[in-house]
């Protein structure tokens, strides 16, 4: 049987489709292995977020080739979309697809495969996000503890400084009945979790014609009992409306734990970057969830260094943080990305300006993390937890407000749901014990 082995660059979305890719070569008859083995076809899933996510997919495409200098090389994702011809200028590229139509990559590998040996000019089949539609595609597989469900692809949102909506085109959502099914079956496979994600899943339904939004396809899920546990992906502080924030609480299956996409927290930067909100707005949108969700805890994206910022608006992010209080905070430079209009903005910051910011907020984020973690451990209130992974002489979970957590325990504690009383938190990790 021919091989495949795929690998992923990026968020969620992208770890989603290359499982589906995945599942797809696996049902016409390809071995699925490691990205690392020899492999007769390797799938390179690319992200073009910044510009650095640029050169490790091109690191990646080229070790696929030094691997296995007879493989073919597939490259798909949001770098080969926009980026198209510099992929498949890299030699040993074979196909070069975008972020429409992936599931073809099957096909295109096997016709490709069958060819191996005749000197043949790179594939580009970048289709026209203009009109594409939802690609349907699905997961089987279901592992015990959490999985990424797909129910929206594509942003119109048009931040000044993402290159995202010319990767991947206008806002298109998953029908609620194929979300329903997925989730469904992959429940009733053993799945305990699944993470609703989107390239703005904020937006979904925002296509369809009959106002069905996210917090209708929750609540049916939840009125159905699809799933034991419901989280999302990434959200928006503009989503947490009232009447969103109200119909939430009274559901059983979300989990009290939101990922909300801030940015800054700056009103100057975040009018610049086009947000949509302020500060003000985006506090207001904490107090109330937290108000109707007591155990809520929210974590979040910040850039720093957009083109323009000055000491007093990031000191008005650190502000923010303090007010805030994430649980934990991914903190990352702004890159400069091609046909954006930030690319073009004036006061660019310095690279060493951005490291030196960059490094005080990552500092002040995990000061509060711990802070927060210390009031959790200090209630002696307990926490349920998915277990996942065994380290050593710990296993290792999430608890539904997305707490690593570990246990000192001898069994194999793989997909069980248990109830942990914190005693102790080290570096963002809770460690308790299981209340029997």
């Amino acid at each position: 049987m021919p091989t495949v082995g795929l690998y992923t660059l990026g968020c969620k979305v992208s770890q989603y489709e290359t499982e589906a890719i995945a599942e797809a070569f696996a049902k016409a008859g390809f071995t699925v292995l490691p990205y690392e083995s020899v492999c007769d076809v390797y799938v390179i899933n690319t992200c073009t977020v910044t510009a650095e996510s640029d050169r490790k997919s091109r690191q990646v495409i080229r070790r696929a080739k030094k691997q296995n200098p007879d493989a073919v090389v597939c490259v798909t994702g949001c770098y080969a979309q926009t980026s198209a011809d510099e992929v498949a200028a890299i030699p040993g590229v074979d196909i070069v697809t975008g972020t429409v139509d992936k599931l073809s990559l099957v096909a295109r590998a096997a016709a490709r495969l069958s060819a191996r040996g005749e000197a043949l000019p790179a594939e580009v089949a970048v289709g026209c996000l203009d009109g594409a539609p939802f690609e349907k595609m699905r997961i089987t597989h279901a592992p015990r503890t959490r999985i990424y469900v797909k129910i929206e692809d594509g942003c119109e949102c048009r931040c000044t400084y993402c290159a995202i909506p010319g990767a991947r085109g206008n806002v298109r959502s998953k029908r609620p009945e194929d979300v329903i099914a997925e989730v469904e079956a992959l429940a009733a496979a053993g799945t305990r979790e699944v993470v609703l994600t989107g390239i703005e899943a904020a937006s979904y339904g925002a296509d369809f014609h009959d106002g069905y939004r996210l917090i209708d396809l929750v609540e049916e899920l939840d009125r159905r009992g699809s799933v034991e546990r419901i989280r999302f992906g990434s959200l928006t502080p503009e989503l947490m409306s009232e009447d969103f924030v109200f119909r939430m609480a009274k559901l059983k299956a979300p989990v009290p734990h939101f990922h909300l996409s801030m940015q800054s927290g700056s009103d100057g930067v975040l009018r610049r970057m086009k947000r949509r909100y302020n500060r003000t707005q985006a506090l207001a949108a904490l107090a109330r969830t937290r108000a109707a969700m007591p155990r809520v805890q929210f974590t979040t994206d910040l850039m720093v260094g957009f083109p323009g910022e000055t000491e007093e608006e990031f000191a008005e992010t650190l502000d923010f943080v303090r007010k805030a209080r994430f649980l934990a905070v991914h903190v990352f430079a702004y890159s400069r990305r091609k046909n954006t209009p930030a690319a073009t903005f004036p006061d660019q910051v310095p690279e060493a300006v951005k490291h030196e910011r960059s490094a005080r907020l990552i500092a002040a984020c995990h000061e509060i993390g711990e802070e927060i973690l210390s009031e959790i451990v200090s209630s002696e209130k307990a926490l349920p937890v998915v277990f996942e992974t065994r380290e050593g002489e710990f296993f290792t979970g999430h608890s539904d407000t997305f707490i690593e957590v570990r246990v000192r325990d001898g069994r194999d504690l793989h997909g069980e749901l248990h109830t942990v009383r914190p005693f102790s938190h080290e570096n963002g990790i809770l460690y308790g014990e299981i209340l029997e």
